[in-house]
């Protein structure tokens, strides 16, 4: 049986850590220039990190179960499938409250918001990106 691998291209990759990188950095200016109490400043970049944290979890769950299915093995235990989901979308749904609650212009809401879901959805596809050249190193290497 012959598997063909195909590799991302160099154009694809560069975009990916490019959007990435600049996912982070408007995030980043966002945060940094938050107006309001420290506190909130505070929960803010906490639930942005723990998104940005279970979205690569989450990512590499997914993906390992879909390989454990195509390969006829066991997939992670259903403790574990409830963690990683239910992570997810805590982390997710905290940070929106967080973000909804803030007392600041609904302008730099909108912007925080665009930003924030701009970096999760930059960390799937740089999560996919990862994987998919590693296991095409993986596939030269066989």
């Amino acid at each position: 049986m012959n598997v063909v691998i195909h590799r991302d291209t160099k154009a694809w990759q560069l975009q990916v850590w490019i959007s990435f990188a600049v996912a982070v950095f408007l995030c980043g200016v966002g945060l940094a220039w938050l107006p309001g109490k420290d506190l909130d400043r505070t929960f803010m970049v906490m639930g942005y990190f723990f998104c940005l944290t279970t979205a690569f979890v989450l990512a590499k769950f997914v993906r390992d179960a879909d390989q454990a299915a195509r390969d006829g093995k066991p997939a992670d235990t259903p403790l574990f499938r409830y963690v990683v989901w239910t992570s997810f979308f805590l982390a997710m749904a905290l940070t929106a409250w967080g973000l909804l609650r803030m007392e600041i212009n609904e302008t730099y809401k909108a912007f925080l918001g665009v930003s924030w879901l701009y970096l999760i959805t930059c960390a799937f596809t740089l999560a996919k990106t990862l994987r998919d050249r590693h296991e095409a190193d993986l596939h030269d290497a066989a």
